[in-house]
């Protein structure tokens, strides 16, 4: 198979590489650039770990082709630092242990923020009740539309409240939600993993 050299901008920077037309958009980012933000899990698509945003939007990057991507804009959350200071997003998880071993990490805090993208974009989920009202990002719709990304560790009670706090910031969350905010990671610890997954 021939080599194709592609331009992608990563993190801010643009970069070019020569790529086989068979590399995924996260082994050109890993193994040609040197960007290990985004992990390798399951290389299926199946687990979330390697969720970047590409052109804005979340995605698994062991699912595309680099070739096909030539030109986009790829942010990890490597990227997301702005100054010397975390992104809300990542100051979230810490604050809240939403991490453990930290490998799913950047793909859940890509995840969330492409998420909210899409709440204010208006996109319903699995969870929502009212297709024609506006959507309220509460913890049900918080665990429907975190799904794919999985946390071996299991420390789904602190992603979600990381996410709730950042999405009641914005004003995402409702009125319901909000009242929810005081809750700590602890506070919902009870609750198991799949509940918290689904």
């Amino acid at each position: 198979m021939p080599d194709h050299t592609i331009t992608l901008t990563v993190d801010g920077a643009e970069r070019t590489v020569l790529v086989d037309t068979r590399t995924t958009l996260l082994d050109a980012l890993r193994e040609r650039l040197g960007v290990t933000s985004p992990k390798k899990g399951c290389d299926h698509g199946q687990c979330g770990a390697c969720t970047v945003l590409l052109d804005g939007r979340r995605t698994l990057s062991c699912l595309k082709l680099a070739v096909a991507e030539d030109g986009g804009e790829v942010v990890t959350a490597a990227g997301l630092a702005a100054d010397g200071a975390l992104h809300p997003m990542q100051q979230a998880f810490i604050d809240h242990d939403g991490l453990q071993c930290g490998y799913c990490t950047p793909g859940q805090v890509c995840s969330a923020l492409g998420m909210l993208d899409e709440v204010r974009a208006g996109h319903p989920s699995h969870a929502t009740a009212d297709l024609d009202a506006e959507v309220v990002l509460d913890d049900d719709e918080i665990r429907e539309r975190m799904s794919g990304n999985l946390c071996r560790c299991g420390a789904y009670a602190g992603i979600v409240a990381a996410i709730r706090e950042v999405a009641t910031a914005e004003g995402l969350t409702g009125d319901a939600a909000g009242r929810a905010v005081g809750q700590t990671a602890g506070q919902t610890a009870g609750q198991t993993a799949g509940q918290a997954a689904r």
